[in-house]
């Protein structure tokens, strides 16, 4: 917020300097008051295009599934969608899409933070490491999903990456190719005419399930697809389906 410009104090002059003793305001020259003035005015038109943003912000027109909640709304307006290359966040994508397998996206939005502390950052090679001893202390975790399935798979497919990363290159170079290596753009209209699965995610499914990662059926590899950007799934009317 900007401060004011004038002080109502009679001993504090408009430029916001202190008054020598004895002088008033009307012993101010005039142009320190055009100077205010013009202060003023800047101040106004700060905090007029500030509110006109978050006005604007406010009325974008969004994928239907993204407004209802200030969590949901954030991570669509910042991160779905968006092309991800970095194999640590891919991973980190694979692990919590597999972790909402039964359960709603924003409960596990809600435990990303706590998920990223209990996972070693999503670091594969630590991960790839958990031991019995580990995934006991997992289970004991409030803050995360505690199905023993869930965390066990996320310690394998934390394997499984490394081995995929040896083989490729890199995690990202492996699974690019389910989508031709570049994005693909959806025409979808209405949320309801979105797919859960589709050949291509059908078709990830199976060669991850053969190079032993767990938990990745294809609308769990689609909804992977879809939040690292390997696909633009955004309705036609939605403002950041033209800004990806």
């Amino acid at each position: 917020m900007v401060k004011p410009v004038i002080c109502a104090d009679k001993n504090i002059g408009t430029t916001g300097v202190d008054l020598p003793l004895g002088l008033t305001q009307e012993d101010v020259p005039a142009r320190f008051s055009e100077n205010c003035q013009a202060g003023e005015r800047y101040e106004s038109s700060i905090e007029f295009e500030n509110s006109k943003k978050m006005r604007s912000s406010a009325q974008q027109t969004r994928c239907e599934w993204a407004t209802s909640d200030p969590l949901l709304t954030a991570y669509h307006d910042k991160e779905w969608g968006v092309p991800v290359h970095n194999d640590k966040r891919l991973f980190e994508m694979l692990v919590l899409e597999g972790a909402q397998a039964g359960l709603s996206w924003i409960t596990i939005l809600k435990k990303r933070e706590n998920y990223r502390t209990a996972f070693d950052d999503f670091n594969p090679k630590k991960i790839a490491k958990y031991e019995r001893r580990k995934i006991k202390q997992l289970l004991a975790n409030s803050g995360i999903i505690r199905n023993r399935l869930k965390i066990e798979a996320a310690v394998q497919n934390a394997r499984a990456v490394l081995a995929v990363q040896k083989e490729f290159g890199s995690f990202d170079r492996y699974v690019s190719q389910f989508v031709g290596g570049r994005q693909k753009l959806n025409t979808w209209k209405a949320l309801r005419e979105i797919p859960a699965t589709t050949p291509q995610s059908e078709a990830m499914s199976k060669d991850l399930k053969k190079r032993g990662f767990k938990f990745v059926g294809s609308t769990i590899c689609y909804a992977f697809m879809q939040a690292v950007g390997m696909v633009n799934d955004h309705t036609v009317d939605c403002f950041r389906r033209k800004v990806l």
